[in-house]
Protein backbone atom coordinates (compact mmCIF):
# COMPACT_ATOMS: atom_id res chain seq x y z
CA UNK A 1 0.00 0.00 0.00
CA UNK A 2 1.26 3.04 -0.66
CA UNK A 3 2.00 6.12 1.56
CA UNK A 4 -0.86 8.83 1.58
CA UNK A 5 1.11 12.37 1.21
CA UNK A 6 0.62 14.58 4.22
CA UNK A 7 -1.67 18.00 3.90
CA UNK A 8 0.69 20.67 4.79
CA UNK A 9 -0.56 23.94 5.79
CA UNK A 10 1.17 25.22 2.34
CA UNK A 11 -0.57 22.74 0.36
CA UNK A 12 -3.95 23.10 1.82
CA UNK A 13 -3.25 27.26 1.16
CA UNK A 14 -2.23 26.68 -2.60
CA UNK A 15 -5.39 24.80 -3.20
CA UNK A 16 -8.25 27.31 -1.71
CA UNK A 17 -6.22 29.91 -3.90
CA UNK A 18 -6.77 27.91 -7.06
CA UNK A 19 -9.83 27.29 -6.18
CA UNK A 20 -11.07 31.25 -5.68
CA UNK A 21 -9.22 32.01 -8.83
CA UNK A 22 -11.10 29.43 -10.90
CA UNK A 23 -14.17 30.23 -9.07
CA UNK A 24 -16.31 32.62 -12.09
CA UNK A 25 -17.57 36.05 -11.35
CA UNK A 26 -21.06 36.67 -10.70
CA UNK A 27 -22.57 37.86 -14.19
CA UNK A 28 -24.85 41.05 -13.81
CA UNK A 29 -27.00 42.92 -16.21
CA UNK A 30 -26.33 46.89 -16.44
CA UNK A 31 -29.01 49.57 -15.86
CA UNK A 32 -26.59 52.58 -16.79
CA UNK A 33 -23.36 54.27 -16.65
CA UNK A 34 -23.17 56.81 -14.30
CA UNK A 35 -19.65 58.18 -15.68
CA UNK A 36 -16.38 56.86 -16.70
CA UNK A 37 -15.59 54.24 -13.67
CA UNK A 38 -19.28 53.51 -12.76
CA UNK A 39 -22.43 52.26 -13.18
CA UNK A 40 -25.35 50.69 -11.43
CA UNK A 41 -26.79 47.24 -12.32
CA UNK A 42 -30.49 46.48 -12.51
CA UNK A 43 -30.36 45.01 -8.81
CA UNK A 44 -29.65 48.65 -8.04
CA UNK A 45 -26.38 48.33 -6.92
CA UNK A 46 -23.47 50.82 -7.63
CA UNK A 47 -20.47 49.28 -9.15
CA UNK A 48 -17.41 51.52 -9.13
CA UNK A 49 -14.60 49.64 -10.78
CA UNK A 50 -11.57 48.57 -9.09
CA UNK A 51 -7.85 49.70 -9.46
CA UNK A 52 -8.77 52.66 -12.49
CA UNK A 53 -9.29 56.00 -11.88
CA UNK A 54 -11.49 58.20 -14.48
CA UNK A 55 -11.86 61.92 -15.16
CA UNK A 56 -14.49 63.63 -13.24
CA UNK A 57 -17.46 64.74 -15.15
CA UNK A 58 -19.10 67.29 -12.35
CA UNK A 59 -17.68 70.93 -11.79
CA UNK A 60 -17.75 70.19 -7.88
CA UNK A 61 -15.48 67.52 -8.05
CA UNK A 62 -13.43 68.40 -11.38
CA UNK A 63 -10.10 70.23 -11.06
CA UNK A 64 -10.21 71.90 -14.48
CA UNK A 65 -12.53 72.54 -17.38
CA UNK A 66 -10.38 70.19 -19.42
CA UNK A 67 -11.12 67.38 -16.56
CA UNK A 68 -14.80 67.49 -17.47
CA UNK A 69 -14.37 67.86 -21.04
CA UNK A 70 -12.30 63.86 -20.85
CA UNK A 71 -14.25 62.48 -17.72
CA UNK A 72 -17.74 63.27 -20.56
CA UNK A 73 -15.52 61.26 -22.98
CA UNK A 74 -15.34 58.45 -20.62
CA UNK A 75 -18.18 58.05 -19.76
CA UNK A 76 -19.28 57.48 -23.61
CA UNK A 77 -16.77 54.87 -23.88
CA UNK A 78 -18.24 52.90 -21.14
CA UNK A 79 -21.60 53.32 -22.39
CA UNK A 80 -20.62 52.10 -25.64
CA UNK A 81 -18.70 49.85 -23.83
CA UNK A 82 -21.74 48.57 -21.64
CA UNK A 83 -25.31 49.49 -22.46
CA UNK A 84 -27.59 46.74 -22.10
CA UNK A 85 -24.86 44.12 -21.93
CA UNK A 86 -24.38 41.71 -18.82
CA UNK A 87 -20.86 41.97 -16.70
CA UNK A 88 -18.94 39.46 -14.42
CA UNK A 89 -18.62 40.87 -11.16
CA UNK A 90 -16.17 39.91 -8.65
CA UNK A 91 -16.84 42.42 -5.64
CA UNK A 92 -13.43 43.53 -3.72
CA UNK A 93 -14.65 46.26 -1.24
CA UNK A 94 -16.88 49.22 -0.63
CA UNK A 95 -16.37 52.98 -1.55
CA UNK A 96 -18.47 56.31 -1.22
CA UNK A 97 -21.58 53.69 -0.59
CA UNK A 98 -20.74 52.01 -4.00
CA UNK A 99 -19.14 48.52 -4.70
CA UNK A 100 -15.84 48.72 -5.78
CA UNK A 101 -15.39 45.09 -7.85
CA UNK A 102 -13.09 43.80 -10.47
CA UNK A 103 -15.25 44.00 -13.59
CA UNK A 104 -15.39 41.80 -17.06
CA UNK A 105 -16.99 42.13 -20.49
CA UNK A 106 -17.09 38.60 -22.67
CA UNK A 107 -13.81 37.72 -20.49
CA UNK A 108 -12.04 40.46 -21.20
CA UNK A 109 -10.62 42.70 -18.07
CA UNK A 110 -12.88 45.99 -18.51
CA UNK A 111 -10.52 48.16 -16.35
CA UNK A 112 -7.35 47.10 -18.86
CA UNK A 113 -9.89 47.93 -21.84
CA UNK A 114 -10.68 51.76 -20.57
CA UNK A 115 -7.37 52.37 -20.01
CA UNK A 116 -5.94 51.07 -23.27
CA UNK A 117 -8.60 53.42 -24.76
CA UNK A 118 -7.32 56.06 -22.71
CA UNK A 119 -10.85 56.55 -20.74
CA UNK A 120 -9.12 56.04 -17.98
CA UNK A 121 -5.71 55.34 -15.78
CA UNK A 122 -4.06 52.78 -13.36
CA UNK A 123 -4.92 54.25 -10.04
CA UNK A 124 -3.72 51.50 -7.28
CA UNK A 125 -4.12 52.08 -3.76
CA UNK A 126 -3.08 54.30 -1.94
CA UNK A 127 -1.30 56.40 -4.80
CA UNK A 128 -2.44 59.67 -5.31
CA UNK A 129 -5.40 60.46 -7.55
CA UNK A 130 -4.15 60.89 -10.82
CA UNK A 131 -4.21 64.12 -12.34
CA UNK A 132 -6.31 64.94 -15.42
CA UNK A 133 -5.54 68.58 -15.69
CA UNK A 134 -1.67 68.64 -16.35
CA UNK A 135 -0.47 72.38 -16.47
CA UNK A 136 -3.80 73.49 -17.99
CA UNK A 137 -4.38 77.16 -16.20
CA UNK A 138 -8.41 76.53 -15.12
CA UNK A 139 -6.90 73.94 -12.51
CA UNK A 140 -8.83 74.21 -9.05
CA UNK A 141 -7.93 72.71 -5.80
CA UNK A 142 -9.20 69.20 -4.76
CA UNK A 143 -12.46 69.12 -3.17
CA UNK A 144 -11.83 67.56 0.32
CA UNK A 145 -12.26 63.53 0.20
CA UNK A 146 -15.17 62.16 2.12
CA UNK A 147 -15.06 58.02 2.81
CA UNK A 148 -12.80 55.78 1.99
CA UNK A 149 -11.89 54.25 -1.77
CA UNK A 150 -11.99 50.69 -1.92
Amino acid sequence: MRPTPSLTPRWIVSAALLLIAAAPSEQAQIRYVTDGDTFRLTTGERIRIAGIDAPETHAEQARCAAEIALGDAAATRLRALLDDRSVGIERVGRSYDRTVARVTLDGRDLAAMLVADGAARWWPRGAPKPDWCGTARDRQPPAPRRGRRG
